[in-house]
């Protein structure tokens, strides 16, 4: 693997890492004394840090992941929530996570620990989710009386089914990656030392392809998901696929599939 520095050099961030590891953006939630727990200032770094990777042509797709033992322990309840007994507004500003990564370049969490409330739902938008065996997952909104955010009242039911969703929000218990995985809350669980390779393998696997295409499938994901018109889907498929014809990527795979050669998607995008 290749390392190398990355982005404006003169940007720098108080809770978070990023680097590149060939063509990945790496973004590491770094607080590992609270185990990462989620901030007002954390999530608008991590957020500028996807939006500077998608201006970025050189950053194929994006891995998160948490520094030390923990992914993300949920809210820092000092942080946020004296805050708000405060009568602080200023931290509830309103963002759009969810949008953002729906429309960015391929994103893959990388669990190395305990991923708690907020530390689970953000992660839920995501294209993959990986955890590392023995982490701890809880949706554990129910706990401090508040609810689901960041999309996850329809998220959570779309991966696990109406039942196993209402007991794991109603309840707000904690269960390990392996049972995550098999109810389908994650995608993955694999042992803590292969976590960082199986993100950035299936980075690659994602990022790769051409970026046109995969904005446009993400872009459908997210609007037919839960759309329960069939033709209202087949509309907007087509009004995509339109594009996605002139885009400069989808000329070079059929130059290259005629020449018998690998196509060059880099080059075509002209990054």
């Amino acid at each position: 693997m290749t390392r190398s520095t990355w982005g404006n050099m003169t940007m720098s961030y108080e809770t978070i890492l990023t680097d590149v590891v060939d063509d990945v953006l790496v973004i590491t939630m770094n607080r590992p004394a609270k185990l990462n727990a989620w901030t007002p200032t954390m999530g608008a770094e991590m957020a500028a840090a996807v939006e500077v990777a998608n201006d970025d042509t050189n950053i194929i797709a994006i891995v998160v992941t948490g520094a030390g033992r923990g992914f993300c322990a949920g809210a820092d309840m000092t942080e946020v929530f004296q805050a708000q007994l405060d009568g602080d507004e200023e931290d509830r500003t309103p963002r759009d996570w969810v949008g953002l990564m729906r429309s960015c370049k391929p994103i893959i969490a990388a669990v190395n620990g305990a991923a708690i409330g907020v530390g689970l739902s953000q992660i839920l938008s995501m294209d993959h989710i990986i955890g590392a065996a023995g982490a701890k997952l809880s949706l554990r909104f129910v706990k401090v009386g508040v609810v689901p955010e960041l999309g996850s009242s329809n998220l959570v039911p779309m991966r696990v089914g109406f039942g196993k969703a209402s007991e794991l929000m109603l309840t707000g218990k904690t269960i390990l990656a392996e049972e995550a995985a098999e109810i389908g809350l994650i995608d993955r669980c694999v042992e803590p030392e292969q976590l960082l390779d199986a993100a950035l393998e299936m980075a690659h696997e994602m990022g790769e392809n051409p970026q046109a295409s995969l904005a446009f499938t993400k872009q459908l994901l997210t609007a037919n998901m839960s759309n329960d018109s069939l033709r209202d889907a087949q509309r907007l498929e087509l009004e995509l696929l339109n594009q996605a014809y002139e885009t400069p990527e989808h000329k070079e795979a059929i130059a290259a599939f005629l020449a018998k050669r690998e196509p060059d998607f880099k080059a075509a995008r002209g990054s």
